[in-house]
Order: C-alpha cells, then sequence, then structure tokens
C-alpha cells in the first residue's frame, strides 16, 4: 500500500505541476487522461495492469474535474486499444487475483 500511495502522490504532484505550467483544459486532457505511450497504453492501461484502484480513483476525480465528455471516456478511456488490442478492462482482467 505504501508504494501505490507514492504513485498517488507522485501523479498529484505531476496534476499540480502541470496546472502551474497553466495548460489549458484540453491540453491537460490530452496528457493527463489520454495520452499514449509507444506500446500504444494510456494511464488507465498501466492503472489496470497493476491493479492500482487508486491511482484509477485519482485518474477518475481528473478526468471529472477536466469535464471530459461521456464520448471521449466511453472511446478513449473504457476501450481504449492498446498496440497488442487490449483494453484497460483486458489488464485489469489478466492481473486480477480471484479469491474464493
Amino acid at each position: 500500500m505504501a508504494a501505490t500511495r507514492s504513485k498517488v502522490q507522485l501523479l498529484e504532484r505531476l496534476w499540480v505541476w502541470a496546472k502551474e505550467l497553466q495548460l489549458n483544459p484540453e491540453e491537460l486532457r490530452n496528457i493527463v487522461c489520454l495520452s499514449k505511450d509507444n506500446s500504444g497504453q494510456t494511464p488507465w492501461h498501466e492503472a489496470a495492469l497493476r491493479g492500482k484502484v487508486e491511482v484509477f480513483e485519482k485518474l477518475w476525480d481528473w478526468a471529472t474535474e477536466l469535464q471530459l465528455n461521456p464520448e471521449d471516456l466511453r472511446i478513449k478511456v473504457c476501450f481504449s486499444k492498446d498496440n497488442s488490442g487490449q483494453t484497460p478492462w483486458h489488464k485489469a482482467a489478466g492481473s486480477a487475483t480471484l479469491k474464493y
């Protein structure tokens, strides 16, 4: 849990710096919520892959604050495919540990 808290704190610091740079809302949306790395993964893919609920919650808070429209949330977040065709849903399901 400490590592997750540390990552959330780092994300929060990056968020503050981005806002201090006075990026406009569209730039913040693109950088924070919709950006993709070289493998086509968004921050949402990475949080799902690592099983980081706290990071997902923080990303969701920021998406809400940035007023991402429902279509962007649906297409560019929930159903965004990486270069291997996987969505954050695939990553979350693949990293899940079920307890019986």
